[in-house]
């Protein structure tokens, strides 16, 4: 891991399991995944209370979103037997493997598991991996940089939190997973570039994984603010890929903005059982280039979403349970 210049003394935040929490939260696991369908109940409050102690504060401790960070790392998740990498775009390759109910228990803790109706069917996990003919895609399935983001950053009802389970290295060993604080960041921008990244100058176009198959020009935004919240608890929403600003001055601020976080990036080369979990409003993630082989060898993480109080009126059009509407639902609302 490498830290910026200011962090190099700050604590990290990383929560190491024992052997024995590791081997608890996988036979927990493997109880979980049976209720995750969605034809079933998946309630698993009364299985919360078995998260080994140490993890369930720690997370705990996270969910409340006064971390300066914005990330918390968890090492020695346990991931049990896998295939191979996959090699095409939504596979599927672990449904009800037992990391499915870990992330859901991860999930539950912080919030809600959540999926989208309009990206990947709604699916609950998401496997991150590259796909041949896809490197250059700004989403899961490439293998070219990818720039800070904040996750589903068109959306009225965005994250509250993402977590990644690295299931396999990589061949090269090298791949960071990159994270950035806003606050951190701030202290980096000065007060004419905070003021506009706080108006109403920007405007994110729709990730490419919320269109995929659908023709035309990839829907946009109303105008929004990138930077929000009181000074010291900023939050941020924001994707510099997708994330457009309306005029000189405010281009220019969104420039300054990501150098700013660049030299407050932390850079975190995820080993397999590591999980990276990410406070979508607090932290802009990213990821190193590398050069895949698509030999059943190639980095493998998954993803999930969770959020901590999806609003009555959104719960009474949700497709199924913990599927969120799809977007032009609710574009507008917020």
């Amino acid at each position: 891991m490498t830290l910026a210049v200011q962090e190099k003394h700050v604590a990290r935040p990383v929560v190491q399991l024992t052997q024995h929490d590791s081997e608890a939260l996988w036979k927990l696991s493997k109880n979980v995944v049976s209720l995750l369908d969605r034809s079933r109940s998946s309630d698993l409050s009364e299985l919360l209370r078995e998260v080994p102690g140490r993890l369930r504060t720690a997370l705990t401790d996270f969910r409340e979103g006064t971390s300066s960070s914005g990330y918390l790392l968890v090492k020695g998740v346990a991931t049990g037997e896998l295939p191979d990498t996959p090699l095409a775009y939504g596979t599927q390759a672990l449904v009800e493997h037992a990391t499915n109910g870990t992330l859901a228990l991860v999930a539950d803790v912080l919030g809600s598991l959540i999926g989208y109706a309009d990206e990947k069917n709604g699916d609950l996990f998401h496997d991150v991996h590259p796909v041949r003919g896809e490197e250059e895609r700004m989403e899961n399935s490439g293998s070219i940089a990818f720039d800070f983001h904040t996750e589903n950053v068109h959306h009225p009802l965005r994250p509250d939190f993402l977590g990644l389970l690295s299931l396999r290295q990589g061949h090269e060993g090298t791949t960071a997973t990159r994270v950035a604080s806003i606050r951190h960041a701030v202290a980096h921008l000065s007060e004419a570039e905070t003021d506009m990244l706080r108006r109403l100058r920007f405007r994110s176009q729709f990730p490419t994984s919320f269109t995929r198959g659908v023709a035309g020009e990839r829907p946009t935004t109303a105008e929004h603010r990138v930077l929000f919240g009181n000074p010291g608890r900023e939050f941020l929403r924001f994707d510099s890929f997708n994330t457009e600003p309306a005029g000189v001055e405010a281009e220019q601020a969104m420039e300054s903005l990501v150098e700013a976080l660049e030299a407050v990036c932390v850079e975190v080369v995820l080993e397999p059982g590591d999980l990276m979990l990410v406070n979508n409003h607090i932290a802009a993630h990213g990821r190193s280039a590398f050069t895949p082989r698509y030999d059943g060898r190639d980095r493998w993480l998954r993803r999930f979403y969770s959020h901590r109080a999806v609003p009555g009126w959104a719960r009474l059009m949700m497709p199924s349970e913990r599927v969120l509407p799809a977007t032009a639902d609710i574009q507008g609302v917020f």
